[in-house]
């Protein structure tokens, strides 16, 4: 499948073992459900990977071992962006070497704050110097700074920056779908756009909450390419509090606590995110458990195991 084809990709967790270290045989039977049920491709290395707490040679070591489980099935689009411009460069160039990836995630500079022109700056300086096709990961909320439509238009005009994984709101992303070149690749990152970003013209979702619901998800999809708008809309309502639920306490420790509790092994989170404890695992199952629910799903977590 092309990435230009895949509407529902999945920012996949990185399972790990009680060492701490990557859990790949964990990692493949993971990568193996999620392509049986609803993901059309994955991010690799992004914020709900906790990319922030991985080396730079476990995050090459992962992409390498992700490319050889994924074996050319689906779109790999892997992280290698930093608040340091020339940092990410030079990982960029490292990863570029890596065969079977699709293309680099590059968040918008986090700490720094600089202004649109910086962004711009930032973003060319990449685009000049590595190979790896460029997706912008625009998250102001974990950034502190917005990349202004204008801008992300501006850069959309580099044939080696192919898209965009937009945190904001809806009206951002008609935006961007009416005024960027018709092959500029628009994703939402934020589930409970799901349906909307695929009304309004975006290719389709960058999702977390497909590690649970991406059968769900899919039937929404395909109602929704079908003509059966009542029908779609039914399931982004039914769906959308479940989102909100992965994300009552801090990314990935609710969906991790999911997995490992329908049997996955992804094992801990590492630090600074902690594990849900007894009393929050309490408060997603209740979360998840709604009433008039038919939507299946495990609301009994395991309790008094591997929290902090």
């Amino acid at each position: 499948m092309l990435l230009k084809d895949a509407e529902i990709l999945t920012a996949i967790v990185t399972p790990f073992n009680e060492g701490g270290t990557i859990n790949y045989s964990g990692l493949e039977e993971l990568i193996n459900h999620l392509l049986a049920h609803g993901s059309q491709g994955f991010v690799v290395g992004g914020t709900t990977g906790e990319v922030a707490t991985l080396t730079a040679n476990e995050k090459l070591a992962l992409y390498r071992k992700f490319v050889a489980i994924v074996a050319g099935r689906v779109p790999i689009i892997v992280g290698t962006g930093s608040n340091n411009t020339q940092a990410t460069i030079n990982f960029s160039q490292k990863v570029g070497q890596i065969k079977g990836i699709t293309a680099q995630l590059v968040v918008v500079p986090y700490y720094n704050k600089p202004n649109q022109r910086g962004m711009l700056a930032h973003f060319t300086a990449i685009a000049q110097q590595t190979n790896l096709p460029i997706i912008i990961y625009n998250i102001p909320g974990r950034t502190g700074v917005t990349m202004s439509n204008a801008t992300i238009l501006e850069l959309a005009k580099n044939p080696q920056i192919i898209g965009v994984k937009q945190c904001t709101t809806v009206s951002d992303l008609e935006y961007l779908v009416e005024h960027a070149p018709q092959d500029f690749l628009v994703f939402s990152g934020e589930d409970a756009q799901s349906l909307a970003a695929k009304t309004v013209g975006a290719q389709g979702i960058i999702s977390v909450a497909s590690h649970i619901y991406g059968d769900q998800m899919q039937q929404m999809y395909a109602a929704l390419d079908a003509g059966q708008v009542t029908t779609a809309g039914a399931w982004q309502r039914k769906l959308t509090p479940k989102m909100a639920a992965l994300f009552m306490f801090p990314s990935p420790s609710g969906v991790k606590a999911l997995l490992n509790a329908q049997g996955f092994h992804t094992g801990n989170c590492r630090l600074p995110i902690v594990n849900l404890n007894d009393d929050e695992k309490r408060q997603l199952a209740h979360q998840l458990a709604l009433p008039n629910d038919d939507l299946s799903q495990p609301i009994s977590l395991q309790l008094g195991e591997n929290h902090v």
